[in-house]
């Protein structure tokens, strides 16, 4: 029998402070583990005689040790780590250690792997284990748990400090710090996602094209050292059924080959009228790491999505919300919406000296989109003398089919130096972004009332020509598509679209792509740490791509960035920022004629001040920030009746506010999360003076957030937990111009709370969401497209970790 020995021990930092989730590994064995809260670390069944001992983490320098293991007895082993270069990992291509709240370092704000409390602009997140703890399964269900960020409608669609940021816009959504293509229809999946991530204001010095509120950023899964596998499944109201997989480790003794694979399913319906989503999602992802100086990574995420696209409630026409049921949706049950992405990414660090790394990492992002769909026209249902009937919408219904293809190239290098007390971290890159909407790309769209002489349709009606319109017995308007009803409990019935006159729109080959050069220095002197970057933006959109009319339209910007962080004390770190953004309007806006262009390009200005802070012996974190952040060149629909795509753009939006942000563990069994912000976002100069002074569109000035989880970690009730949370948002405008006064969605306030029991590696857990059962709405754009909250509903998980 073989004979075997036992070894543990503690792991500290210079100073002698304990430190967690360092990676202790047995070489030549399957035996590797964690340090805890107190550093320390635990074997057993260690094979007797010589063994090399490795202690490695991102932000300290890995250690080798050679010890003894003797049969039957306890050898103990205590190391000192000192800290290391951070830049280890500029790529992110080994998985997070971390298993709470709380998320020490990030990449998004410095192209490198930097705790957040020395990055001079602020930065939210969730974790993967809140997301769990909540039940959470979209980005929308998240972002509650971060300052600043709100839904906007239903859709893959958000507003930070005010500002939009929206699916298949290329200015605020990435993954992996990489620009990919994603749905604007479907809320973003989040079973294979690590954290989600958002820097606040505009990011531009470092990725061009930014949003002035923020960007957000979706982090994958990346294989860990260790192996961890875990099955999760969850059954709940509106027939939700999930079933999830995660597994991860090495592929070969030495480690040097590491694999995760995720994968996803999902069939629910939803408290909406004919909507449901079946979603299937697989994620692979493999680390090489054939040497310490190098590093590879190939990441891939295939996701395939099937439902109906939803518009949202539409009311009665004096804009009662609660007139019509929240359940009630316009679709027709022949809709669908199918949709597939595939983002690939192959990410490459080689450190050529102790100093000098390259970075190199390129994604190649594929989306498709297939659509029928039966929808408002924004408009009630028009009578013969011109009025409007308040309890009929004026329908149109679409056929679409488009396809783009998204690559990002991205290459830098890090160089770490000293100049006497001084210490310096340089980053000089270059990265390619370009987007092609393929051939192919069309739709057909049925709207608006038939004409009397039998030649078409037109799409709106005008009373003063009543003559020219078909009429019905009661001498109103025919209309192509007929109107949905308010009332009629059988409004969603098939439609016989075969009956509809159709008009055609091709949705041209178009290209865009931008070219960036980018520098930043990181010095650190003292307490004193001093940010600066710089980057020349070359962007180009092309019009009529491949045909005779190709035309260039190119926008250039040269963007800086300044920021300080200051060490107060070992707990504390006070920081400032000064950031500009750049975000160029899309040629098919700048050259519509309808449209009114051109237009000039977003821009925007960041001012900042706060503090970041850990606390409970780094298990819990706190920031504060205070901001102002201007932007120039919003467009807004100008609401001409003669030309409904026309557009106007404002002078100047302006957001200042305050913000609170707290995450990660009192105890080790006492979980918390919890933020609150105050965002004045308003229009301070327009063409249209009813618009200076609004608030903008779904931006609350006032919103919050709480949650936090309890475990009982000893006696009779050991494994029982308890989860509580509780939000607010106040009254939010919809669409601002469209009338004197904009549509109200009010306030409201939810409690949400969960059971948990976890025995060794099985957890069951059951979620409460919304449990005092209110009725609210998440955004909205007016009272034909209005977004509802889900009602009461209860979600059961059950995880095994093996």
């Amino acid at each position: 029998m073989a004979q075997t020995g036992q070894l543990e021990g503690t792991v500290t930092d210079e100073k002698g402070k304990k430190i967690e989730y360092i990676n202790v590994l047995i070489e030549g064995t399957d035996l590797g583990a964690l340090t805890d809260k107190n550093g320390k670390f635990h074997f057993d069944n260690v094979p007797t005689g010589p063994q090399t001992v490795k202690f490695s983490s991102f932000a300290y320098e890995s250690l080798t040790r050679q010890i003894q293991i003797n049969a039957g007895k306890t050898t103990q082993i205590d190391i000192s780590l000192s800290e290391g270069e951070l830049e280890l990992q500029t790529v992110e291509i080994l998985g997070r250690a971390e298993t709470s709240y709380k998320n020490t370092s990030s990449f998004i704000g410095t192209k490198s792997s930097t705790p957040i409390k020395n990055v001079p602009q602020s930065i939210g997140y969730v974790t993967k284990e809140l997301a769990l703890d909540q039940g959470a399964f979209r980005v929308n269900d998240v972002v509650k748990n971060i300052s600043g960020v709100n839904q906007f409608t239903f859709y893959n669609d958000i507003t930070i400090r005010g500002h939009r940021i929206k699916g298949q816009d290329i200015s605020g959504n990435l993954v992996n710090g990489m620009r990919a293509f994603t749905s604007f229809w479907k809320q973003q999946l989040i079973p294979h996602i690590e954290r989600v991530e958002v820097i606040k204001g505009p990011a531009s010095a470092l990725f061009g094209n930014a949003s002035a509120g923020g960007t957000i950023n979706r982090v994958t899964k990346k294989p860990l050292t260790e192996s961890r596998q875990s099955i999760t499944s969850t059954v709940g109201s509106f027939n939700t059924f999930r079933v999830l997989g995660d597994f991860t480790g090495p592929m070969t003794e030495d480690r040097t080959l590491l694999y995760r694979l995720n994968l996803g399913y999902e069939n629910s319906g939803n408290f909406r009228d004919l909507q449901y989503d079946k979603n299937f999602v697989v994620a692979p992802s493999f680390s090489f790491l054939p040497s310490d100086k190098t590093r590879l990574n190939l990441d891939i995420v295939y996701q395939n999505s099937d439902g109906r696209l939803d518009r949202g409630q539409a009311v009665f026409g004096d804009g009662n919300l609660y007139s019509v049921p929240t359940t009630k949706a316009l679709n027709a049950a022949n809709d669908y919406l199918k949709e597939e992405s595939v983002n690939a990414t192959i990410s490459l660090r080689h450190e050529f000296t102790e100093g000098l790394s390259f970075n190199s990492i390129f994604m190649r992002s594929n989306y498709q989109e297939d659509l029928l769909e039966h929808r408002s026209n924004n408009k009630y249902a028009a009578l013969g003398d011109g009025s409007l009937d308040p309890e009929k919408v004026e329908m149109r219904m679409s056929i679409r089919k488009r396809s783009w293809s998204n690559n990002n190239f991205n290459n830098y290098f890090n160089y770490n130096f000293n100049t006497g007390s001084v210490s310096h971290k340089m980053l000089l890159g270059y990265d390619y972004f370009q987007q092609v909407l393929h051939p192919g790309g069309s739709q057909i769209q049925a709207r608006g009332y038939l004409l009397a002489d039998g030649s078409g349709a037109t799409n709106s009606y005008n009373p003063a020509n009543k003559d020219q319109y078909a009429l019905d017995a009661d001498g109103n308007p025919i209309p192509v598509v007929p109107h949905f009803d308010l009332t009629d409990p059988f409004a969603n019935q098939i439609r016989d679209i075969s009956k509809y006159l159709y008009s055609t729109n091709i949705f041209a080959q178009s290209q865009l792509y931008s070219n960036g050069i980018y520098i930043q220095e990181q010095a650190t002197i003292g307490k004193l740490q001093v940010l600066l970057g710089l980057r020349q933006e070359y962007y180009t959109d092309v019009l009529n791509y491949k045909s005779e009319d190709e035309e260039k339209v190119t926008q250039n910007a040269l963007i800086p960035r300044v920021g300080l962080v200051y060490e107060l004390n070992t707990n504390i770190n006070l920081y400032g920022t000064y950031v500009q953004g750049y975000q160029p309007q899309t040629a098919s806006v700048i050259n519509d004629p309808l449209a009114g262009g051109p237009f000039d390009p977003l821009t925007s200005e960041l001012k900042e001040i706060g503090a970041k802070s850990d606390w409970f012996e780094g298990r819990l974190s706190a920031s504060v920030a205070l901001y102002y952040l201007t932007e120039k060149g919003a467009l807004y629909n100008a609401n001409e009746p003669g030309n409904p795509d026309l557009l106007m753009q404002t002078g100047k939006d302006v957001s200042q506010g305050f913000e609170l942000d707290l995450a990660g563990k009192i105890t080790d069994n006492w979980s918390l999360v919890a933020n609150y912000s105050f965002n004045e976002a308003t229009i301070e100069e327009s063409d249209d003076e009813n618009l200076i002074g609004r608030q903008k569109p779904n931006a609350p000035k006032h919103a919050g957030n709480i949650w936090t989880k309890y475990i009982i970690s000893d006696g009779s009730f050991k494994g029982l937990g308890f989860g509580l949370g509780a939000n607010f948002v106040t009254e939010r405008y919809g669409s601002l111009g469209s009338t004197a006064e904009p549509p109200v969605f009010p306030s409201y306030q939810l409690v949400d709370a969960a059971l948990y029991y976890k025995m060794k590696k099985f957890q069951i857990q059951m979620n409460i969401n919304n449990v005092l059962d209110k009725k609210h709405w998440v955004g909205g754009y007016d009272y034909l497209r209005a977004f509802p909250g889900a009602p009461r509903n209860v979600m059961t998980t059950i995880s095994y970790v093996f």
